[in-house]
């Protein structure tokens, strides 16, 4: 597998750069990096009030959701694996205090179900940068650059989403997928959430890109 960067063209598939913002990004940068982040594996808050609670959070809900109520947290730690893949109705929008690594799929890539994860790019976003991840990409935890440094990364979502699972009676087949309010996921038979009665939709390699960085 080869890391790529955010200015190859492959990119523009998957997620866009979000310029234009600066003042807004600086804001949530210097309360970011001082958010919790575990020794080891991951940690994720779909709300973080000392985010949540900046005039920045207005400016992501209207500058990048249109108006939409939106929520503010992050996913911070270490990860070199890919584990699952995910997809929501709409954009996520991501930015790290130190660069970060994406592996991304596209959800039309799909198929009867089930993703072969070789399909699966690596995309190195620069500390810094806010992207928008596209409702049709598929994505996870983000992983490491540095295992001294670790990330932390915002993640900006509609209001709500990744909260708890809703109950309703199963009709379509992508039911089966829905593991959190507003979020669709196809583990990896190898994953601690596959383990815990996650859909498996990934097949191939559980991808591991400690070798690469």
């Amino acid at each position: 597998m080869k890391i790529c960067s955010v200015s190859d063209a492959e990119f523009k598939a998957y997620c866009r750069i979000v310029t234009g913002m600066d003042k807004t990004v600086n804001k949530l940068l210097g309360v970011l990096q001082n958010a919790p982040q575990p020794a080891k594996g991951t940690a994720y808050v779909p709300t973080d009030p000392a985010l949540q609670e900046l005039p920045a959070s207005t400016e992501i809900g209207e500058h990048c959701f249109g108006g939409m109520p939106v929520q503010l947290g992050w996913c911070n730690g270490r990860n070199t694996r890919l584990n699952c893949l995910e997809y929501h109705r709409d954009s996520e929008f991501n930015l790290g205090t130190e660069d970060f690594i994406l592996l991304l799929a596209k959800q039309d890539e799909i198929e009867n179900g089930r993703l072969d994860t070789a399909r699966v790019k690596a995309f190195r976003v620069p500390a810094g940068t806010l992207v928008e991840v596209y409702a049709t990409t598929l994505h996870y935890a983000p992983c490491h650059c540095s295992a001294e440094k670790g990330f932390r990364v915002l993640v900006a979502l509609p209001w709500l989403t990744n909260t708890e699972r809703p109950v309703f009676e199963a009709v379509t087949p992508e039911d089966a997928l829905l593991r959190a309010r507003n979020k669709w996921l196809l583990a990896h038979p190898e994953s601690q959430e596959a383990a815990a009665g996650a859909y498996i939709g990934l097949t191939g390699e559980n991808i591991d890109i400690a070798e690469l960085i």
